[in-house]
């Protein structure tokens, strides 16, 4: 199973020229999709958009997505908190170590953004960071689903991610402008502490963690619905105190 239009040598082969130099960030590839249909002679079929096409740009990004892009379901996804997803370009190599079977790719993790350089670990959220014209904040990690699994058929895929911590980032647009593959990302500014891999651990965490919840949740730059499941989680608790 191969990404379609995307090529694995030449992203090989970027890895080997990029480990001779110390490496700012940079956006490797760019990928966009229309929702389409799987599984219509099924008992259950069901639509996505994560099948997604590497396009080099220029790409415009507005508000709520690039251009060329849509969500199949947009009650989960898609909207201005999660308007853009990004993966980290590294974590393929090591997902082809994990599942030799399956030729992942750039897009494989139906991303919008492929970026070498950082990943959770080292992402904030609320950093803001400059891609072409665009200056992009993010919100909130990725949330697997159950769709990453069926694009894949590997039952336990969503799972793994969550466990493993490889999920991506969403990014709201602050300024809408273009971008292109090859653009350097550059981080403008920094306000918060909490990483990316530590808020997806504080919303998996069992059991819960009241004070980790609330903490996260007081973050300004976290989605509105992080903020809200946070919170809830957080209200319960202290009912059940009472």
């Amino acid at each position: 199973m191969n990404c379609r239009e995307l090529s694995v040598s030449d992203y090989l082969l970027f890895q080997v020229e990029s480990s001779r130099v110390v490496m700012q960030p940079t956006l490797i590839s760019i990928q966009v999709g229309h929702p389409r249909d799987y599984d219509s002679d099924s008992a259950k079929p069901w639509s996505s958009g994560i099948d997604k096409r590497t396009v080099k740009g220029p790409v415009c990004v507005s508000r709520t997505n690039l251009t060329g892009d849509q969500q199949a379901d947009l009650v989960h996804h898609g909207g201005p908190d999660k308007a853009v997803l990004a993966y980290a370009f590294e974590h393929y190599s090591v997902w082809n170590a994990e599942i030799p079977s399956v030729s992942f790719a750039p897009g494989g993790f139906g991303e919008n953004l492929t970026i070498s350089g950082v990943n959770e670990t080292s992402c904030r959220i609320g950093d803001v960071v400059r891609i072409g014209d665009c200056l992009l904040q993010i919100s909130q990690p990725r949330q697997p689903c159950w769709k990453l699994s069926r694009r894949w058929n590997i039952p336990e895929l969503a799972k793994q991610v969550q466990n493993n911590g490889r999920s991506g980032w969403y990014y709201r647009v602050l300024e809408e402008g273009s971008i292109s593959a090859g653009d350097k990302v550059e981080l403008v500014e920094r306000d918060y502490e909490f990483t990316v891999a530590w808020a997806s651990s504080v919303m998996y965490s069992k059991p819960r963690n009241s004070v980790n919840d609330l903490r996260l949740a007081n973050c300004p730059a976290l989605s509105a619905s992080w903020r809200e499941t946070l919170r809830s989680r957080v209200g319960g608790v202290e009912a059940s105190l009472e």
